[in-house]
């Protein structure tokens, strides 16, 4: 008897003995963690939002007679016009000729007869100051000379009508093709021209964010084609009303488009800046956990870690801005935190 109670004391102090070692080959296990010194950095809060981009110009030149047509050349390329050229106002895109609408017009016949009607009506004015013409037969005079007026200016409106000009500056989006001397319709489609230097969006914003966004706000655009540009925009006009129906308000979005890098009819992200902050404290939003005490994160400290709980403010779908909690030059782990407790060691690894 005595000789059994002697070998379960030995089997137990070997057992304590192994499970001492293992304690304290698990205290001394060091776990792999990154960290990231904790520097001063600006952050902003945005709502998101998406929508299609417009020009702020556009327009479609149709032939206003039939005759027969001819596309000019761009003068900086000197070639005929192409879609995707740039247009500046009152250049020629096309001409139609037709010689018996010319003739109908006679701009060089109402061109003389106001010549005339000028030259009558300085007579006129000349005698009725010394007594020689009546009153009346001034005033016939000046009637006359403004209706020459108005039928030269009718013609030269007229002659407009067999060159077709872009209106403003903008790109070419489309060029209908039509053969060289032959004729076309009146109403016939020439071309399309946009100014997509400056556009615009219109957005639809859900109702819990009518007090927090303002006009003038500076918005950041963005598009899959274009994933290393940010183009800036800004809110132009909101709308006070909420759609019974949706629980949205109408936005408009002005976008600075002067490198072209969107496109008419592009699908845009859009992140408005309700909010910023400068030389704050911001660590990545997805190293914070949530504990009943609240939210925490792991510091190193002489290769130990360190659960500190945090408040904070501003933040957006990567960054939060703590506001206390941390303070500037502590290291705050950033991967490995998952299985950390207080008081591990660590091992930091790039």
């Amino acid at each position: 008897m005595k000789k059994i109670i002697f070998l379960l004391s030995v089997a137990i102090l070997a057992f304590s003995g192994c499970r001492n070692q293992d304690q304290s080959l698990t205290a001394d296990v060091e776990i792999p963690v990154s960290v990231e010194d904790i520097r001063l950095k600006s952050i902003e809060e945005f709502v998101n939002t998406t929508g299609t981009a417009y020009p702020k110009g556009e327009i479609e030149l149709k032939s206003k007679i039939a005759a027969t047509y001819y596309l000019e050349k761009n003068p900086s390329t000197g070639r005929m016009w192409q879609m995707g050229d740039k247009i500046s106002a009152g250049a020629v895109v096309a001409r139609l000729e037709d010689r018996e609408y010319v003739i109908s017009v006679k701009l060089e016949t109402t061109q003389l007869n106001l010549e005339l009607s000028e030259s009558e009506l300085k007579k006129q004015e000349s005698l009725y100051e010394k007594g020689g013409v009546t009153l009346k037969e001034l005033k016939t005079a000046s009637i006359e000379y403004e209706n020459a007026k108005n039928n030269l200016e009718n013609a030269k409106l007229q002659m407009e009508k067999t060159k077709i000009t872009a209106p403003f500056n903008g790109v070419i989006v489309d060029l209908t093709y039509h053969t060289q001397g032959t004729q076309i319709e009146s109403g016939a489609s020439i071309a399309k021209i946009m100014d997509y230097v400056t556009m615009y969006m219109e957005v639809q914003l859900p109702e819990k964010y009518i007090s927090v966004i303002k006009p003038s706000q500076v918005v950041k655009l963005t598009n899959y084609t274009i994933p290393e540009d940010t183009i800036i925009g800004q809110v132009s006009q909101l709308s006070p009303a909420i759609d019974p129906d949706t629980r949205t308000f109408k936005g408009n979005i002005q976008i600075n488009n002067s490198k072209y890098l969107l496109r008419p009819g592009m699908f845009v992200k859009a992140d408005i800046v309700t909010n910023h902050r400068d030389s704050a404290i911001v660590i990545p939003k997805s190293i914070i956990l949530s504990r009943q005490r609240g939210k925490t994160v792991f510091i190193i400290d002489r290769g130990v870690a360190a659960e500190r709980i945090i408040e904070t403010g501003l933040e957006n779908l990567t960054d939060v801005q703590v506001t206390r909690g941390l303070a500037r030059n502590e290291r705050v782990v950033t991967s490995g935190f998952e299985t950390l407790s207080n008081k591990s060691k660590v091992k930091i690894v790039k």
